[in-house]
């Protein structure tokens, strides 16, 4: 055991540990979610307190072996070494400074090792005088939330891409495919199977340009600020500096913020982001439920998808199989909404000049690029690539269906098609039959005006044959 002290007093420290006092105390104070912190924001933390190592070397500030000895153990950090030692709960009280200073405890503690002293010997390598030069906890936590969501950003969109790539594969596929449209979840008019994959692919799409304009609202960077947006006890040189070795650390271009007081305790940027989260997630609701929807029955439903069968659905009637894949990805959805509104709350209610309740919306904002990055492949890899037609039933209810009925408008008039409708609606059946019986059009001219060419795009369906007979 060691033996660390902070101004509240001394504590024991168990030798094999890299986490000193100010850790302890977190542990003690916080028990709330039982979960330990994001992988990613450790790395981006690491980041961030390697750039500033780097930058105040650079400056002269500080010397030279110890911060080497800093950006050799924030590198051990960002491999993923030492991840047992950051089990600090990530939703806490004071604006994220017990992970900071875990952070900060385990790379003194390290550099100390490297530097050959033993744990705690912060006479030669201190948390707060090296880990932290030039830093607060009020710069140093939301900068590595912007540099985690970037990280994290990077998998969903590839998801969301791969989705919109698997969708226009669809698309093709099923160009020829004829259904019938629906609105008010009643008939409407025909529309191909492949333009709606089409129109789905197209809303994700939108989705990842939103996602990616958002994100790049992360690059801007509020370190040097230090507690208020000063910069007090940061080096001007240091404050340009910190921004540059953070691009070449993450690989991404940061800038530092025109206003760092206003960077400082305003925290939009992250709602920003969430929005962009939650609305894609609506969109990809709207797409789930149609799945289901056209997948429903599958005998006394729609029945035009084949969902693929991934498990039995019922522990009490035999044979049902369940849309899972499309209800995970629904409930997914419906989290990322509810994290929404509580990133929403947390943005709002910071005051004067700082955020403090920035681990609660680092920790939901986390959570939602893993959810939906992970919704998204399951539904893709779950569901899409082995999703089937059933082309038969597509072709039963658009042939059963009085919608079909607005395309013959402009052949057979707006009262004769009323006349059709009304009879097709009494006796059950077809308009086709009903228009073949009444000898109204040959059977010829009926294909070729409900042919998925003529009846799924701009212009009247059949024109060709109205100038044939000179209407």
């Amino acid at each position: 055991m060691r033996k660390e002290h902070d101004f509240l007093g001394e504590l024991e420290v168990a030798d094999e540990l890299y986490y000193g006092v100010q850790t302890i105390r977190a542990l003690e104070n916080f028990h709330i979610t039982g979960k330990h912190l994001d992988q990613d924001f450790i790395k981006a933390l690491a980041m961030v307190k390697k750039a500033s190592a780097l930058a105040n070397m650079k400056t002269g500030r500080l010397n030279v072996s110890i911060g080497k000895a800093i950006v050799q153990a924030a590198d051990e950090v960002i491999e993923g070494k030492f991840a047992d030692q950051f089990p600090v709960d990530p939703i806490q009280g004071g604006a994220g400074t017990s992970v900071n200073m875990n952070m900060n405890e385990v790379l003194a503690n390290r550099a100390c090792e490297i530097l050959g002293h033993p744990k705690g010997s912060y006479d030669i390598v201190s948390p707060n005088n090296h880990c932290n030069m030039a830093q607060s906890t009020n710069d140093a936590f939301p900068t590595a939330i912007k540099v985690c969501a970037i990280l994290k950003s990077k998998p969903l969109l590839e998801a969301l891409q791969r989705l919109v790539d698997e969708l226009e594969k669809k698309a093709e596929e099923y160009s020829g495919i004829l259904k019938m449209g629906r609105t008010h979840l009643q008939d409407a008019v025909p529309i191909t199977l492949g333009q709606e994959m089409g129109a789905y692919a197209s809303g994700i799409r939108r989705g990842i340009r939103r996602i990616k304009s958002a994100v790049e609202g992360a690059h801007v960077i509020n370190m040097g600020a230090t507690a208020v947006g000063t910069g007090l006890n940061a080096e001007p040189n240091y404050i340009h500096d910190v921004a540059y070795e953070l691009s070449e650390v993450v690989g991404e271009p940061f800038y530092t913020a025109e206003n760092l007081i206003d960077a400082t305790n305003n925290t939009d940027i992250f709602a920003d982001i969430s929005s962009g989260l939650k609305v894609t997630a609506l969109v990809l609701i709207k797409m789930a439920n149609d799945f289901r929807l056209m997948a429903s029955g599958p005998r006394c439903g729609i029945g035009e998808l084949k969902l693929p069968a991934r498990q039995p659905g019922s522990s009490i009637m035999p044979g049902k199989v369940n849309p899972v894949i499309a209800e995970v990805l629904n409930q997914v959805c419906y989290q990322v909404i509810g994290n929404d509104l509580t990133i929403t709350l947390a943005v709002e209610n910071g005051q004067f000049e700082l955020n403090v309740m920035e681990p609660v919306l680092a920790y939901n904002l986390f959570n939602n690029l893993c959810y939906l990055k992970n919704g998204v492949n399951t539904f893709v890899d779950k569901l899409l690539i082995d999703l089937e037609v059933d082309r038969e039933q597509c072709e039963y209810w658009l042939n059963r269906s009085v919608g079909i009925v607005t395309a013959l408008l402009p052949h057979l008039g707006y009262e004769t098609a009323s006349a059709l409708a009304k009879e097709a609606y009494e006796t059950g059946r077809a308009i086709r039959d009903i228009i073949l019986d009444q000898g109204l059009l040959t059977e010829d001219e009926i294909n070729h005006i409900l042919s998925p060419k003529e009846m799924t795009r701009p212009g009247i369906a059949g024109a060709n044959l109205l100038k044939q007979k000179g209407n």
